[in-house]
C-alpha cells in the first residue's frame, strides 16, 4: 500500500512539473509575440491636427472610445477619407497592422480601414478590412488590415484610409500602426 501511494504521489509530481513548464513555456511564447509588436505610429484623436481630409469631417468631442473625441465623417455618396501619412517609417520583412475604433450609423453600404504602401520605384500597394466590414449602425468595434513586408521591402510612405462605399455616418477613433512579426502571431 505505501508502494502505490509513493508511486502515485511520485506520478502526480511529474505531472505537474510537466504542466508548470509547459505553461512557463506557453507564457514565454506569447511574452516573446507580446515584445515583437511595437507601435509605429499613434494618432491620438482629440482635434482635427494632421488628418488630411477635412470636406465631411468634423471632430466630435461627445462620441468617443478612449474619452478624447473622434472624428465624424458624414458621407452622402461613396468616399474616402484620408486620414494620415506616415512618411518613410523604416520598416521591413514586418508585417504593419493599421488598427482603428469604428463606429457607425445608418450606414447603408460598408465601413472599412484602408491602408496603401508606397515602394520607390514599384507603386503603390493596398490592403483593406474587408474580412469584418461595419454597416447599418454598429457600436464602437476594433477593426485592422495588415500588409505583409518581406525582407528588402521597405515602404518610403504609408497613407491610413477610411472608406465608406455609401452613404451614412462614420467615427473613427485610437488610430494606431503597429509593427509585428511577419508571420501569424
Amino acid at each position: 500500500m505505501k508502494i502505490r501511494a509513493c508511486v502515485f504521489a511520485l506520478a502526480v509530481s511529474i505531472a505537474i512539473g510537466a504542466c508548470a513548464k509547459e505553461d512557463k513555456q506557453a507564457s514565454g511564447e506569447v511574452a516573446d509575440k507580446a515584445a515583437a509588436v511595437e507601435t509605429l505610429k499613434d494618432y491620438p484623436i482629440a482635434n482635427l491636427d494632421g488628418v488630411l481630409t477635412l470636406t465631411g469631417v468634423e471632430f466630435d468631442s461627445l462620441a468617443s472610445a478612449d474619452g478624447n473625441g473622434s472624428l465624424k465623417i458624414i458621407a452622402s455618396a461613396p468616399t474616402t477619407v484620408r486620414l494620415f501619412e506616415t512618411g518613410d517609417i523604416d520598416v521591413e520583412n514586418a508585417r504593419i497592422i493599421y488598427r482603428a475604433r469604428l463606429r457607425t450609423e445608418g450606414v447603408e453600404g460598408n465601413v472599412f480601414l484602408e491602408m496603401w504602401c508606397s515602394f520607390a520605384g514599384k507603386g503603390e500597394f493596398f490592403s483593406r478590412a474587408l474580412q469584418a466590414p461595419l454597416s447599418g449602425t454598429m457600436a464602437w468595434t476594433s477593426q485592422e488590415t495588415p500588409f505583409f513586408l518581406k525582407a528588402g521591402e521597405n515602404p518610403d510612405n504609408v497613407k491610413l484610409n477610411l472608406v465608406i462605399d455609401g452613404k451614412g455616418t462614420a467615427w473613427i477613433d485610437e488610430v494606431q500602426l503597429i509593427k509585428g512579426p511577419p508571420g501569424d502571431s
